[in-house]
């Protein structure tokens, strides 16, 4: 880890570490993507009771509803699949389910708000949508940059295969097991 650097407000705080964390794992993302991403961050650090939802159901209760309350549950279960895909993945092996569920469920959930809104934010959600794993390789590396990696070997292998996560990848090549050339099986 290198040496702490302190930034003057908590905004840019979390801007230095989202951008030490992408050249990490050598990524780089656009401004829209990179702002959502801290903004994000910000908005959940002080929310530690957020853990304690359950996505399924929050994400069929926003498929019960309708106009700017369908957008707003739609946006928080995207948001919150994001954040424990990415920042806490071993809240999926308690809940023993695989962290690519967080991932199918938040994409879906972005993708469904590009398809509902207007051109502007559609896009923006739309970008969200498809470039979720790679935020979520670049939260792992944030959370990796002390050290050790948040994911078992067994983990990274399942998201590797069901997502196509790069940073998966990697580690478990690091680990010694070399996995079959070729694009993994989507399931």
């Amino acid at each position: 880890m290198q040496a702490l650097v302190l930034e003057p407000t908590s905004q840019s705080q979390w801007q230095a570490l989202v951008q030490e964390a992408q050249a990490s794992c050598d990524h780089r993302l656009d401004e829209t993507l990179e702002s959502y991403l801290v903004f994000l961050l910000m908005r959940f650090c002080n929310q530690p009771q957020c853990a304690s939802r359950i996505i399924a159901e929050d994400y069929l209760n926003a498929q019960a509803c309708a106009g700017e309350l369908r957008i707003e549950r739609l946006r928080d279960v995207g948001d919150h699949c994001l954040l424990f895909s990415g920042m806490f993945p071993q809240l999926a092996e308690r809940r023993l389910v695989r962290v690519s569920y967080f991932v199918n469920l938040g994409r879906s959930s972005y993708q469904q708000l590009s398809d509902r809104l207007d051109h502007s934010w559609s896009v923006v959600y739309e970008h969200l949508s498809r470039a979720f794993v790679i935020l979520m390789d670049i939260m792992h590396a944030m959370r990796e940059l002390g050290g050790d990696s948040i994911l078992t070997p067994f983990q990274a292998m399942d998201l590797w295969q069901d997502t196509g996560s790069r940073r998966s990848y990697r580690q478990v090549a690091a680990a010694g097991a070399i996995p079959l050339a070729g694009s993994p099986e989507k399931h």
